[in-house]
């Protein structure tokens, strides 16, 4: 009976034949120039899960000088964007075949660690000399298995294959010595908990709760990137659990643990945290695939269904009868949202999206206990905008109530929401609503030249369309004539 290992072993090896090729033509062409090339890191771990890829990494005994020599003669590419980081990179393209192949993209990197100084938010680097050594200074053992070219001879000098066997991630090296060259890592190992659904050794978790505050001198960008990787991830929920869990939320996304809402002792309202985790899992799973409205894995829906109640904390209040309340912990949400995710250099436009689903997200709640008018249904169109899908998927997934009946009765009311849209959809153009009359007309109508007054006709017909629907040429201009006629009059 075969061992994890040995399974892992005849895995990774299936896999590796799939890039042997390129990968062992890049090796002899290394060590026909004396120098030795391995294929390292992700990579390797994925092979052992039986993952192939096309974007390879390397680390080679070369300087980036000779690397670079060496990737001109051997790619169709290359580019040396790294080179202050020892890496160059380097694209073959696809040479044919009956389904035309793929394009193999290499990065190759001189070896070496990355250390912090103390007082500073950007590693220094520092060159090494050994396979070995490289190895040791990289994040995780998973991440310090290696394969030397050409021969494919298998390197793990810190047991990395059976931290994969096991599901375990662990520091090659201390996690304390580890961490403090690098502090980023403690970020990478909530995330590649999110990827691989690993569990932290108890001493490499133990480093982190003691070192998080250490997180703070890496730059926002960086540990934006992580998170992003982290929540695109298939399961981002223990990834998560384990920035909490560590302390690193505290200084990174701070909101997320102020969730964890003190429960009282009568239950009058559930863990928002635990909710909120509920939520983004059922948001994930309301997701489409590359056709569809929200292609998976979609960052603005995970982000909203992860913040939507981040307003919550500050607005939470005890009332008489023994009810609690959030009020306008939506408006409150949108703004801690718009303020985390500028702080995090996240993109503007990804800013402003998650923050008006957030903003949005309660709207739809009355609607099963008062029909809504057209009008109201068309507001809600059009406040949503491009959101809208992503708002469909964000309210579906706020409900997690444990009470059958309330669940389906909101699914139903909410089916029926989406049916009114759709039928508005096939008589007007819900998706894109204008005033029957533009500026040009309104000014043609009312003899105006640019300025406010245009502006305030324009918003009065837009209400007019919200409220009735398209009104046609006749009626809106009547409708125009009689709201100046009333403008002159109230103006004396």
């Amino acid at each position: 009976m075969s061992t994890p290992e040995q399974d892992l072993l005849r895995r990774a090896l299936s896999t590796l034949t799939t890039m042997a090729p390129a990968a062992i033509e890049l090796g002899t062409l290394f060590r026909s120039a004396g120098h030795e090339l391995a294929l390292v890191g992700g990579p390797v771990r994925d092979a052992f899960l039986g993952r192939a890829s096309h974007d390879l990494d390397f680390a080679t005994s070369a300087t980036p000088d000779q690397t670079q020599e060496l990737l001109a003669r051997w790619g169709d590419a290359h580019w040396d964007i790294g080179k202050v980081f020892g890496t160059i990179g380097a694209r073959r393209f696809a040479r044919g075949g009956d389904d035309g192949g793929d394009d193999v993209v290499v990065e190759v990197t001189t070896y070496r660690s990355d250390e912090y100084d103390p007082a500073s938010r950007k590693p220094v680097v520092a060159f090494g000399d050994t396979l070995e050594g490289d190895l040791s200074r990289r994040d995780f053992t998973v991440n310090a298995m290696a394969v030397r070219l050409p021969d494919l001879t298998f390197v793990d000098p810190f047991d990395g294959l059976g931290d994969l066997a096991r599901g375990v991630l662990r520091t090659p090296i201390e996690p304390e010595r580890s961490f403090d060259d690098d502090p980023l890592r403690m970020m990478r190992a909530a995330r590649f908990a999110a990827q691989l659904g690993f569990a932290l050794d108890p001493g490499t978790l133990a480093a982190l709760v003691a070192m998080a505050e250490r997180i703070e001198i890496v730059s926002a960008e960086r540990v934006q990137a992580e998170i992003s990787k982290l929540l695109l991830a298939d399961g981002p929920r223990r990834g998560l659990e384990v920035l909490v869990e560590s302390g690193l939320a505290d200084h990174v996304l701070p909101e997320l643990p102020a969730l964890k809402l003190e429960i009282d002792e009568h239950h009058r309202h559930k863990d928002v945290y635990q909710h909120t985790l509920t939520v983004l899992e059922q948001a994930i799973a309301q997701e489409t695939g590359p056709s569809g409205a929200v292609p998976a894995p979609d960052l603005v829906l995970r982000l909203a269904a992860l913040l939507h109640d981040v307003g919550k904390p500050a607005t939470r209040r005890f009332e008489p009868g023994g009810g609690v309340s959030f009020h306008h912990h939506e408006v409150v949400g949108a703004k801690l949202v718009a303020k985390r995710l500028r702080a995090l250099k996240f993109e503007k436009q990804v800013v402003k999206d998650v923050a008006r689903l957030v903003e949005l997200h309660l709207r739809f709640h009355g609607y099963g206990d008062a029909v809504w008018t057209d009008s109201a249904v068309r507001r809600y169109v059009t406040d949503a905008g491009p959101l809208l899908e992503r708002l469909h998927r964000l309210t579906r997934a706020d409900s997690t109530t444990r009470n059958k009946r309330k669940a389906q009765r909101l699914a139903d009311s909410y089916t029926d929401l989406e049916q009114r849209i759709d039928a508005l959809r096939e008589q007007e153009e819900i998706d894109a609503i204008r005033p029957d009359l533009d500026g040009t007309q309104i000014m043609a109508i009312l003899g105006l030249r640019p300025g406010p007054q245009v502006g305030a006709a324009y918003k009065h017909m837009l209400a007019l369309r919200m409220e009735h629907g398209p009104l046609g040429a006749e009626r809106a201009e009547a409708e125009l004539r009689a709201w100046w006629a009333a403008q002159e009059q109230a103006q004396g």
